[in-house]
């Protein structure tokens, strides 16, 4: 599901890709919608069928050998690139030695977060955000690692999804929260500064981003559809956020179904 801001004073917009088929979703909100699980799954990367999808839209024999399915991907500071072990060095050159962003957000409460900086501001759309920060620049994905591990002394690195689905975010001073934890965590970048370069670690002066998002009512309480279990459902699309789909049913993250063949009506 593709997710880009919308213009001033409009939400965010959703669009359903298939193949070469785009459905604008915005358009659909107070529709009846269905989506079909046929049973069948193929890997994003390769295209060979798989009966069970790992790491989100791989086939096994790719989710043990391609890069991006590795462990350092979730956890950077693990990073094993320079002990000849990467699984695609030339993969690596091109996503893990890029400028890389360490960023606040609000999308369940205040959260630290890292992702490269071709992925601001997708990345927080997809976490469902309401408001962002970037905080801090860095040369590497390691580094963007180890700059994480040292916020999280301090700040969650998670979002509570249930939360996020309800809408009742309350807004934070996201600059003033950048001046605190900065403050607080002087010394340990001063010691990563040190270890990687003066330079390595730049503090961005960036305003903080707000989204709405196209949503009509929000649940009171969160029920979440499998199509796993359940091939069908159905319901009234009654709003989009993050990577969900709310309807009256109940919601479902479509990113966790990354290469199921689905049939929309």
């Amino acid at each position: 599901m593709a997710i880009a801001p919308g213009a001033a004073g409009e939400p965010v917009r959703y669009t359903l890709r298939a193949g070469e088929r785009r459905l604008g979703l915005n358009a659909c909100l107070g529709q009846p919608l269905t989506l079909a699980w046929t049973g069948a799954i193929a890997c994003t990367h390769c295209g060979r069928a798989t009966k069970k999808s790992f790491a989100q839209g791989y086939c096994y024999p790719c989710f043990k050998k391609l890069a991006q399915c590795d462990t350092c991907i979730v956890k950077p500071e693990t990073c094993h690139f320079f002990a000849g072990t990467c699984r695609e060095p030339e993969w690596a050159e091109r996503h893990c030695f890029q400028p890389h962003v360490i960023y606040l957000a609000n999308a369940s409460g205040l959260k630290v977060g890292i992702t490269r900086g071709t992925q601001v501001p997708t990345r927080w759309l997809d976490q469902g955000a309401v408001q962002a920060l970037p905080i801090l620049e860095v040369d590497t994905r390691q580094q963007s690692g180890f700059v994480e591990m040292l916020f999280k002394e301090e700040v969650s690195d998670r979002t509570n999804w249930r939360a996020m689905l309800k809408g009742d975010t309350v807004d934070m001073d996201l600059p003033a929260e950048r001046d605190r934890l900065l403050a607080r965590l002087g010394s340990g970048l001063a010691n990563l500064r040190e270890r990687f370069g003066t330079e390595a670690i730049r503090q961005l002066d960036a305003a903080p981003a707000a989204f709405e998002y196209p949503v009509l009512e929000y649940p009171t309480k969160v029920a979440s559809h499998n199509l796993d279990k359940t091939p069908e459902i159905s319901g009234t699309l009654l709003g989009l956020k993050g990577q969900y789909l709310i309807l009256d049913s109940g919601v479902i993250n479509l990113r966790k179904y990354t290469g199921y063949e689905v049939v929309v009506s």
